[in-house]
């Protein structure tokens, strides 16, 4: 049995200065209750950088531990979304990059997901193929790109050679628009809501966009068990079922839409991952552990994927993630 861990993360020390150097305005480091550097987006707590981000070889001993056979890595927020063109190619380039040497150093146990120039869409296009080209399996995506929508008619370039790939792409949340607002900055509130609310927000945006229909070769996974979707799938259908706003785009229900995308089980209760479960069904979820972020859990969430009935838990160990990934182990 091969446990394939769809959703964890790793970061590099050159990207890292590159915020240093150049994500001011939004994005700063600098020192947060929970280490002596984090980064910081608008002033409020954002993203830990852990030790564990930036050592493949701590990372292979902790999947031992675990049990976790091979880790499907990508970068985490606010990825290369900051410095303007040339900036954020060059973080991209620096990451695909070091996550390739260590698909190469690791052919039995890493595999990784693209970062592109997402606001570039010909760079990104390039990147892409670049990539893929170099052993990428997939793309990593934010649920928002500067507070401008997935779904924005400037991403149509990057979603249509992706597409055309047939590729998956994990779509994983950073602070929602307004943070500040809303009032995310204090008691990290940013990680806890907002990034749930990111999440939601974006596949709601997409299942009334009729966005799927448009690209039925994507592979989309919604990261942590897809936020609060399986709690609020019955909601969406009836307002899709009553108010005419919601139908000016498709006439499929949000909840059919909703068994057309993919799952991580990154959450932490055992309820939780069973109503995604109960929504997606078992061959639309996949293990996820979040691992090395501060919250990150990889044998809370193997555990609890294994406390599911044997066949369900066999699909989101191993066997959906070799298909839709098409994983050549």
């Amino acid at each position: 049995m091969t446990i394939i861990d769809v959703h964890t993360h790793m970061l590099n020390r050159d990207w890292l200065e590159l915020i240093r150097e150049h994500g001011r305005p939004r994005y700063e480091l600098r020192k947060s209750l929970d280490a002596p550097e984090g980064i910081m987006i608008d002033g409020a707590p954002f993203m830990t950088p852990m030790p564990g981000h930036f050592d493949y070889a701590t990372r292979i001993e902790r999947m031992d531990a675990a049990d976790v056979d091979v880790a499907i890595v990508s970068l985490t927020c606010p990825n290369v979304y900051f410095g303007g063109e040339e900036i954020s190619l060059k973080g991209a380039r620096i990451v695909n990059d070091d996550m390739a040497e260590a698909q190469a150093r690791y052919p039995r146990r890493i595999r990784y997901l693209a970062s592109l120039p997402w606001e570039y869409p010909d760079a990104a296009v390039a990147e892409l193929r670049r990539a893929v080209d170099n052993g990428a399996v997939g793309v990593m995506v934010l649920a928002n790109i500067n507070g401008v929508s997935l779904t924005d008619p400037r991403f149509a370039p990057v979603w249509q050679a992706i597409d055309d790939m047939a590729l998956p792409v994990l779509i994983h949340p950073t602070a929602p628009p307004g943070a500040p607002e809303m009032d995310l900055v204090n008691f990290n509130l940013i990680a806890s809501i907002g990034f749930m609310f990111d999440t939601s927000l974006c596949f709601a945006r997409m299942f009334f966009d009729g966005f799927l229909d448009r690209y039925p070769n994507l592979k989309l996974i919604a990261s942590h068990a897809g936020g609060a979707l399986p709690f609020l799938i019955g909601r969406l259908d009836q307002c899709f079922d009553n108010m005419a706003a919601c139908k000016v785009k498709t006439q499929t229900r949000p909840s059919v839409y909703a068994r057309r995308i993919y799952y991580d089980a990154v959450t932490f209760r055992m309820d939780a991952l069973e109503m995604c479960v109960r929504m997606a069904g078992a061959d639309r979820v996949m293990y996820g552990s979040d691992y090395p972020h501060n919250i990150g859990d990889m044998k809370g969430c193997r555990d609890r994927v294994d406390s599911l009935p044997a066949e369900q838990a066999q699909a989101i160990r191993t066997d959906n993630a070799l298909r839709i990934f098409d994983l050549k182990l």
